[in-house]
């Protein structure tokens, strides 16, 4: 994946520092790590208050989600610069309870929902990544990036025309800014840019304020307004361990994503148990809690060049200091500005390489067809947990497919006419297996047949059931079998399930 297996070349090296020293310590990375979170937190606000529209609560609601998450994350977490916050596809999975039965049982779902995330990392869920393949996370990347580009397309619909020439000055800004100096992030000099003209000019175009309007205090932590009883219990966790399953599949994806990027390692377990720490936290404080938030770690990790912890805490510091210090100038940011930087960033994200002639011709059929596949059903669910899920079932099916075919039969008679040799090649399973039946003369076959299985290895127990009834065959007919040449792991599967696999009738 060219697009996200190298690091940024933008961004700032780590100063070197004493061992134990925090390497945000040094001057140099403390601006990169201060400028991407003011970045991030301009980029949060608009998209907080979208999130609650979604999910059918006050707008403090998302926004108080977002600075809980944010804060929190940034230091139980287990993938540094990553940000964390209220976002589209956990909105959308609690909204029918918030529609239905108000905001207290959204919140105790979403702290239940932390406690499953808990559990969930402690039993060691991280580990499955291993088995999400190349092909699911390039669609994955894919996905995301034109998820986060049609998410962009309603701010430039039924708008007034002003709105076009300020998104190309954003675009234009954002392009050429950092070849004069990458000190201070393109986007924030955008924004500033922007909000600034607008300002001067009076141009009326649509703005943050649009969008809801910023709380004034900071949230206060309290319990849920809902009866302790089991029927609330009921109620809730069929929500909350979707939540709890939808938060750790975006944020485990967006974390090894990362990982690609900045050509370091993540502790995703940590990063399971942070997720679910985050959201107790974001639920006790009346936040509708959140997970990682794929478009504005880009903005982070790729278009800043942040790095540490500090840029993910400073995000949601100062989106609460800009929402009740400078609310009335933060509500007059055009979302043209935001929506160019976005744009940009769904534009930096798309792994072009992927799509390009070259790649396509040279790449297995089987595996464009998983990122096809997750891309389409991502962009059909809105969910990128779905398409992940999806992706990476469809690459399994088409691995048992091709290993099946891998496993092969031949026959060696002796000259005598007494015994007959199949040599069974491959990998048995139940793909694989299932065929193997049929690949024997039982009628023809001399009285003894030897199966040897030196190039071979049992996996599972329906090929120890194709053995026993291939075996039973021969038998019916008074020939005897001799199966020989099982490794260790095959023979001990061997011998525990043969004959125990068909209960007597």
């Amino acid at each position: 994946m060219s697009g996200c297996s190298v690091s940024n070349p933008s961004s700032p090296p780590l100063a070197r520092l004493r061992p134990g020293r925090p390497s945000w310590l040094s001057p140099k990375v403390a601006r990169t790590e201060i400028l991407g979170g003011l970045v991030v937190a301009l980029a949060l606000i608009p998209e907080a208050i979208s999130f609650s529209i979604i999910a059918g609560v006050d707008p403090s609601v998302g926004l108080f989600a977002s600075f809980t998450m944010a804060v929190v994350i940034s230091v139980v977490g287990g993938r540094s610069a990553m940000i964390s916050a209220a976002t589209g596809a956990m909105a959308l999975v609690v909204a029918p309870l918030a529609r239905e039965h108000g905001l207290g049982h959204l919140v105790a779902a979403v702290i239940l929902g932390g406690v499953f995330q808990v559990l969930l990392g402690s039993l060691g869920v991280a580990r499955l990544m291993r088995f999400v393949p190349r092909s699911v996370m390039v669609g994955f990347v894919n996905a995301l990036a034109i998820m986060i580009f049609m998410a962009q397309v309603p701010e430039l619909i039924d708008v007034p025309w002003q709105v076009y020439p300020l998104f190309a000055a954003g675009l234009v800004i954002m392009v050429l800014f950092p070849k004069l100096t990458k000190v201070i992030p393109a986007p924030l000099v955008s924004i500033v840019a922007l909000t600034s003209l607008t300002i001067a000019a009076g141009i009326a175009v649509p703005t943050v304020g649009d969008k809801g309007s910023l709380p004034s205090s900071l949230p206060v932590p309290g319990v849920p307004d809902v009866p302790f009883t089991l029927d609330t219990l009921g109620l809730i966790a069929p929500y909350a361990l979707a939540f709890a399953l939808v938060g750790l599949m975006e944020s485990l994806m967006t974390a090894k994503l990362v990982d690609d990027i900045t050509d370091t390692r993540s502790n995703k377990t940590r990063e399971s148990i942070g997720q679910g720490i985050a959201n107790i936290v974001t639920g006790f404080f009346g936040g509708m809690g959140g997970c990682a938030m794929i478009g504005q770690t880009m903005i982070n990790v790729k278009t800043s060049g942040a790095r540490t912890r500090l840029s993910t805490f400073l995000a949601g510091v100062f989106l609460m200091v800009l929402c009740i210090a400078f609310g009335p100038l933060v509500s007059q940011i055009p979302m043209a500005a935001l929506v160019a930087v976005m744009v940009l960033v769904a534009f930096g994200t798309f792994d072009w390489h992927s799509i390009a002639p070259t790649t396509l011709k040279r790449m297995p059929t089987g595996e464009i067809l998983v990122m096809v596949v997750t891309v389409a059903i991502v962009v059909a669910t809105d969910n990128l947990a779905i398409g992940v899920v999806v992706g990476t079932i469809t690459a399994m099916v088409i691995f048992a497919r091709r290993v099946a075919h891998l496993a092969d039969v031949t026959a060696i008679t002796d000259p005598d006419g007494g015994q007959v040799v199949y040599h069974v090649t491959g990998e048995l399973f139940f793909a694989s297996s299932n065929d193997l039946v049929y690949r024997f003369d039982y009628t023809a076959d001399p009285d003894k047949v030897v199966i040897d299985l030196t190039d071979a290895h049992i996996w599972d127990a329906s090929t120890v059931a194709t053995l026993d009834a291939i075996t039973t065959k021969y038998e019916a007919k008074g020939k005897s079998v001799e199966i020989v040449g099982l490794n260790e792991h095959s023979a001990a599967m061997h011998g525990k399930l043969t004959g125990e696999l068909v209960g007597s009738h």
